[in-house]
């Protein structure tokens, strides 16, 4: 059964959303602040969290930072109307996607597939390959393995989230060929989730910090302004 950890102060959203989920199938562990919840996720990382960014003790924001020092679960994040920084700042951390108080359970639901179908070939990491495996990707220095979500610079693991693993192979896969956002918004997201093109360009921006930590010369990714983006043909 798939677990999902919910995260929020809010006694009412705790109860009723995990009360659906649950009916929905899922398995859900509840916490009322950040600090509750860091070390049972590191722990015992569930299949995918979701985190209200303002709590007490620990709010949504800290929490997440710390759990991407150990793991890509995929993190949807709660956040309020008027809470548009903090939103820009949870996709620079690694959040896969966010709701705005606010939600419908069924949006909720929605959501959740989404990004659980995303994050599907994580959990298919490993044991003989089976039919419809996809070829691994190598472009110069970056091999990527789209079966495992698995990404390599210079036989260097980069840890990707999901979004920004799909955002990377969509690039590589056609090396000199630009992408619009749109493109990348249709290769990342579900058909039914929008996402506006900040978004995007934050998880370019965390996509390329992460590959400087490994190599500070990377340069794979090119802006081109008012169009999109493009991976340098090797």
């Amino acid at each position: 059964m798939t677990t999902i950890a919910l995260v929020d102060d809010d006694e009412n959203i705790l109860t009723s959303v995990s009360i659906f989920l649950e009916g929905e199938g899922y398995n859900v562990r509840t916490f009322t602040d950040g600090a509750a919840a860091l070390s049972a996720l590191s722990d015992n990382p569930p299949d995918l969290a979701i985190f209200d960014i303002k709590m007490p003790r620990m709010d949504g924001l800290e929490l997440l930072r710390r759990v991407r020092q150990s793991s890509n679960m995929p993190v949807i994040f709660l956040t309020s109307k008027n809470e548009e920084f903090d939103q820009a700042l949870g996709l620079d951390l690694g959040a896969d996607d966010y709701i705005t108080k606010p939600f419908s359970h069924q949006l909720l639901a929605k959501r959740v597939k989404a990004v659980l179908r995303r994050a599907q070939p994580e959990s298919a990491a490993g044991g003989a390959a089976a039919e419809g495996d996809q070829k691994t990707i190598t472009r110069g220095s970056l091999t990527l393995d789209p079966n495992r979500h698995a990404c390599m610079w210079n036989d260097r693991p980069v840890r990707l989230t999901v979004t920004e693993f799909l955002i990377l192979q969509s690039l590589a896969s056609r090396p000199g060929y630009v992408k619009s956002r749109d493109n990348l918004m249709d290769a990342a997201y579900d058909d039914q989730v929008y996402v506006d093109d900040r978004t995007i360009d934050s998880h370019i921006k965390r996509i390329r910090k992460k590959f400087r930590q490994v190599d500070d010369t990377f340069d794979a990714i090119e802006t081109l302004y008012g169009v999109g983006y493009r991976y340098k043909e090797s």
